[in-house]
């Protein structure tokens, strides 16, 4: 009895273990973007390039979910970005820069997760932009202000996200500054979609302290701006047709106080600078000329005051990107893509001179141009 027992209970304990092996899951997925770009202008001279990534990091990455029952699950990611050409590690030699969290996710009460997340500007607003979009770097704002290209990301952080509900889902993140002075690096953001039919909107909230300053902090060493602190705002509306193409109108407002540093300008000049505010407005749409065949488009207007100690200057940036893609299958495509720069500051630094992320080096002027052509496939 004792031995049909124990057998019973070994087959039950391998049927449930088989059960919960089926109920659980681990993809590996991830992107690989390569092509040549020329740069008109990179410090005073013409520059050919072989980058990765422009308008997809060269990423890869494990994401996994475990059925624990009742519409229960647990969930993680972790996801790294990598320079396809060198081998090297992005975000500041990460090994999973990108996305590192673990968290549980309920089907009617949303998700909650903790570790290196997004923040709700990229999660929310930045897919109504190009830069968040199809086109990436050669789209994005001047010095990436709104973080509309996702340059950084929030450690130490805990995230919930809403389940959808009627055509809303909301969002709200809070990332800890892991030091003795609770408010010394810390980040916090909130955002919101709206979709039915074919319109949707998205409106988006970031708050950070110290970002850049400490290496431990909610926004760590891969920030745009070390400052004291930076605020960003953004709200979009969006059109799909039936064909699946599309126009967009995003804004975006940007608070960057005592800023010390800029990671794309390393001559921000001698000057006491106090606050640094960008106000950017893009127009950009999506047209499918054959579901494998599609041209997309974005300029925007950028309008900064730039403050120190013993005056302001307010330049305009103007950019304009466009870029067509061919789909070879599902997974692989190539496109050409282009982008120009004008920007009209005065400050006598290196704020002055027009710079498109993506490209070689910042220009030597207020003017400059890239161009690229590529090959990207996702797996």
């Amino acid at each position: 009895m004792k031995k049909r027992l124990l057998h019973l209970l070994t087959i039950s304990a391998c049927a449930l273990a088989t059960q919960a092996h089926a109920q659980s899951s681990v993809t590996l997925y991830g992107v690989l973007d390569d092509g040549l770009n020329f740069t008109t202008n990179a410090g005073g001279h013409h520059a050919f390039s072989m980058v990765s990534g422009d308008t997809a990091e060269t990423s890869f990455g494990l994401k996994g979910t475990e059925d624990l029952g009742g519409g229960l699950s647990a969930i993680f990611t972790l996801e790294n970005g990598v320079n396809i050409n060198s081998g090297a590690l992005d975000e500041g030699g990460r090994l999973f820069g990108r996305q590192a969290f673990v968290g549980l996710s309920s089907q009617t009460l949303g998700t909650v997760s903790l570790g290196r997340q997004y923040e709700a500007m990229v999660d929310m607003w930045s897919p109504f932009t190009a830069a968040g979009g199809a086109i990436g770097d050669f789209a994005a704002h001047p010095f990436d202000n709104d973080n509309a290209d996702s340059d950084y990301r929030f450690n130490n952080s805990v995230k919930f996200v809403t389940p959808v509900i009627d055509g809303f889902q909301a969002e709200a993140v809070y990332g800890f500054s892991n030091a003795t002075n609770f408010a010394s690096n810390r980040a916090y953001s909130a955002g919101g979609t709206y979709s039915t039919g074919p319109f949707s909107a998205a409106l988006a909230y970031t708050r950070q302290n110290g970002g850049g300053t400490s290496a431990g902090g909610a926004v760590g060493t891969d920030a745009v701006f070390a400052a004291a602190s930076q605020q960003n705002i953004g709200a979009a509306i969006k059109w799909t047709f039936s064909d699946s193409s599309n126009v967009a109108l995003a804004y975006s407002h940007t608070d960057v106080y005592d800023p010390t540093a800029n990671a794309y300008v390393p001559n921000i000049g001698t000057q006491t600078w106090t606050s640094w505010k960008f106000d950017n407005i893009e127009l950009n749409g999506q047209y499918f000329f054959h579901p494998d065949l599609s041209v997309i488009g974005a300029y925007t207007f950028t309008h900064g005051e730039l403050k120190d100690t013993t005056g302001s200057d307010s330049p305009n940036w103007h950019q304009v990107s466009l870029m067509v893609n061919y789909s070879l299958s599902k997974r692989t495509s190539v496109y050409v893509e282009g982008a120009w720069q004008h920007t009209n500051g005065k400050t006598g630094t290196g704020l002055d001179l027009a710079h498109i992320v993506g490209a070689n080096d910042l220009s030597s002027t207020g003017n400059q141009m890239v161009y690229r052509i590529a090959l990207v496939q996702h797996f």
